[in-house]
């Protein structure tokens, strides 16, 4: 990612943008952190960000008009917060906070002219930049009467901050003239001073320059505390340029009030009206008006997303990692787990005000990661290998239909609804067949795994063979099962017709074999039918036709959410594709039905029940929600077995796919070997192949304590380790592990 680019994603989150309060206020007093720490009774710490951001805060907060007030987004629901009743009680009843400590000194000196609110306030934030500054004025007077001690306490703050004040100073042009002679700069608060001291023109907006250089002045009229106050830091601003010999205007567009980018949503906030302020807060009072305050920020695709809410931060911050992730020549990458286990569901982007795609971000990083080799092995590595697997010899398939040398359409269930449902599969394919004739049939992979995974060449390479396949056919019109395959073969197949199976079903009508059952049903609607509002409309038609009442989740539709599965999280990721899963199951008190194989495991293994519409078209035996969930070996299982009994029992053909050795190795697994094996993503083949190597080498470890064997074999590149023992009729395996490191000596 080029630094430029990084910065257009950067300016499209606006989770840091400021709230409507802090924009309105020309000081940016950050109301929204002075309510929430007030809200939690930290009266001082709140007086702390006042004291911050405002000079002379002792009177400032007594007399502040709180231009805020009109921009407050809580005014939308119930009255605006109180934040200038609020700033006046902070001002009695907070301990006085310590003044600002002024930059070193730079050698430079200033003259304020006139001791009024805007030349006080000038003062205070020059002599914050290290200047030296003397004001010259009848007396120091704000304009407003205030507590006795209010503005002498100021005033010394002032002192010690290094202003000196000439009181009972006698204010004409000649002073002006001769400071100008003596000092780096003046400013003259115009307000304060006699009008023969306007002299010079009047001051530029954005600069407060006048047409003597050296000479900078304020706009006489303006009657707003806080107005005088910002005027009085723009002065200061612009004497620092000066004094620099930098731009007087660069960047400078947030001095004063700003519009905001910043979007808070008000949909689950309920009206609260302000607490009345009468002769002011007392802390009980305080505290409650504070507490009403929305404490303004964006965060809807972190509140929408499992992936983005465990990371603990937003976009823009994750985009940043992102970028320093691929920068770093040496040393860990510390964002390749970020990067690899975004779901790429799209979610964030339909939420986002700024359309910030998140999923783009991560999809390219992965392709920068692979084309610089820095992507580790084991991130994809298992989903990959079932991707290869699934298109191998032993689960790839395709014909015309049984007695028919040619098809108008071909059945594409794809891989993971013949992994976990063959049979739902065989029966879909045995009603396609019987209502429309000649339907061909596909058994491979889609290729997502590796569209996801960001490897475009590999993605190309299995497109190609399934184009094949495909073109092999006679390039009949496609009925696939799978969201996530239509949504792929619509983007990388485009001279293909395809067309979903829900969209035949709704026009055919339901198969003889569809359970008209009734009840009420939760719907979720697969990540990759976000985008399809014909896809979900069929899907629901059918459930109607079936006689469900549905229950939409609060993400559904166009918002629904990942199961947990999208963008290879569960691979990368197992716990945290785990907790997607789980937040999908909590999120309704129905239980689910479904048109993704995967959306349905992921949701099924939490406890949930969750049924594939097939299970309601095309049921098995046993209820429709009971259908177990297979772990990974049985699920290859599933593959190769359909494609034995489709060849045997359709086509009267064998499968020609000759048994490996390692297949002939008898084996069994303990309850606790199993869940191992399972947890870590070892298949039963790979346990066959160690226990055949072993068989061969007849080199194994031996526990003195149990008598177990404990034997290794690295076919690939993965080393694994079988704690077994020998039965009568071959293994019992009681742990399973596995690693990348190469053992020196080791099995080969």
């Amino acid at each position: 990612m080029e630094q430029a680019e990084l910065r257009r994603w950067e300016n499209r989150c606006i989770q840091e943008e400021s709230p409507r309060c802090a924009a309105a206020c020309p000081l940016h007093v950050d109301a929204r952190e002075c309510c929430s720490l007030l809200a939690a009774r930290r009266v001082d710490k709140a007086w702390a960000v006042l004291a911050k951001t405002m000079p002379l805060p002792g009177v400032l907060a007594r007399i502040c008009d709180a231009p805020c007030k009109a921009a407050c987004l809580r005014g939308e629901k119930g009255g605006p917060i109180e934040m200038g009743a609020l700033e006046r009680f902070l001002a009695g009843a907070a301990q006085a906070a310590k003044p600002p400590r002024p930059l070193p000194r730079n050698g430079k000196s200033v003259a304020v002219i006139g001791g009024g609110m805007t030349g006080l306030c000038a003062a205070w934030e020059i002599a914050r930049k290290g200047f030296a500054v003397t004001v010259y004025c009848t007396a120091p007077d704000v304009g407003v009467e205030l507590p006795e001690g209010v503005l002498d306490g100021e005033l010394a703050a002032m002192d010690r901050m290094g202003v000196t004040i000439e009181r009972g100073a006698t204010l004409t042009p000649e002073l002006v003239e001769a400071q100008l002679e003596e000092r780096d700069a003046v400013f003259v608060d115009s307000d304060a001073v006699p009008e023969t001291l306007r002299y010079f023109g009047e001051p530029d907006e954005v600069t407060l320059g006048t047409n003597r250089l050296g000479l900078f002045a304020v706009r006489a009229g303006e009657t707003s505390p806080v107005f005088q106050a910002a005027a009085g830091r723009r002065a200061a601003n612009s004497i620092m340029r000066f004094s620099q010999g930098v731009s007087m205007v660069k960047s400078r567009e947030l001095e004063g009030p700003y519009d905001t980018r910043l979007y808070t949503n008000l949909a689950k906030v309920e009206p609260v009206g302000p607490v009345a302020v009468g002769e002011g807060y007392d802390e009980v009072r305080a505290v409650e008006e504070a507490a009403r305050c929305l404490k303004c920020e964006c965060m809807e695709c972190v509140k929408a997303c499992v992936y983005l809410k465990h990371y603990k931060q937003y976009p823009k911050v994750y985009v940043r990692q992102v970028y320093n992730n691929e920068a770093i020549v040496r040393g860990t990458r510390q964002a390749n787990k970020l990067i690899n286990s975004c779901m790429l569901c799209g979610l964030c982007d339909t939420v986002c005000p700024e359309d910030f795609a998140m999923g783009d971000v991560c999809l390219e990083a992965r392709r920068n990661m692979i084309a610089k080799g820095t992507m580790p092995p084991s991130a994809h590595e298992f989903a990959l290998r079932d991707m290869a697997f699934a298109d191998g010899d032993k689960c790839a398939l395709a014909r015309h239909a049984p007695g028919t040398t040619e098809s108008e359409y071909v059945f594409f269930p794809g891989c993971q609804l013949t992994a976990t449902d063959p049979g739902g599969a065989e029966r879909a394919y045995a009603d396609l067949r019987e209502r429309l004739g000649k339907v061909g049939l596909i058994l491979r992979c889609c290729g997502a795994p590796a569209a996801w995974s960001g490897r475009d060449a590999l993605f190309q390479e299995s497109l190609a063979e399934l184009q094949s396949a495909w073109q092999g056919l006679g390039s009949p019109r496609i009925i696939a099962a799978c969201p996530s395959c239509i949504k792929i073969l619509r983007q990388a197949l485009p001279e293909a017709e395809i067309v979903s199976h829900w969209s035949i079903l709704s026009a055919l009508g339901l198969p003889e074999t569809a359970l008209k059952a009734g009840g009420t049903l939760a719907v979720n609607d697969p990540c990759a039918a976000r985008e399809d509002g014909a896809l979900r409309a069929d899907v629901r038609g059918l459930l109607d036709t079936l006689g469900v009442s549905i229950v939409e989740p609060e993400y559904s539709g166009e918002l629904t959410q990942c199961c947990g599965y999208g963008g290879l999280l569960n691979e990368v990721d197992p716990e945290l594709g785990r907790i997607a899963a789980q937040a999908r199951a909590d999120a309704v008190d129905e239980d689910y039905v479904t048109y993704c194989a995967m959306c349905r495991e992921m949701i099924a293994r939490t406890g949930k029940t969750a049924m594939h519409l097939y299970d309601l078209l095309y049921p098995g035996e046993g209820g429709a929600g009971a259908r177990p969930t297979p772990g990974h070996s049985e699920r290859r299982e599933n593959r190769v077995h359909l494609r034995e009994k489709l060849l045997r029992e359709l086509w009267s053909e064998a499968d020609g796919v000759a048994a490996e050795d390692f297949e002939n190795v008898d084996v069994a697994f303990t309850e606790a070997g199993a869940a191992a094996m399972e947890e870590r993503r070892i298949l039963v083949s790979d346990v066959q192949k160690v226990l055949l190597q072993e068989e061969r080498s007849g080199r194994h470890l031996v526990h003195d304590e149990t008598g177990r064997f404990l034997a290794s074999f690295r076919p690939a590149v993965v080393t694994y380790w079988v704690e077994f023992e020998k039965t009568d009729d071959g293994y019992l395996v009681h742990n399973a592990w596995c690693h990348r490191m190469k053992i020196k000596g080791g099995q080969p």
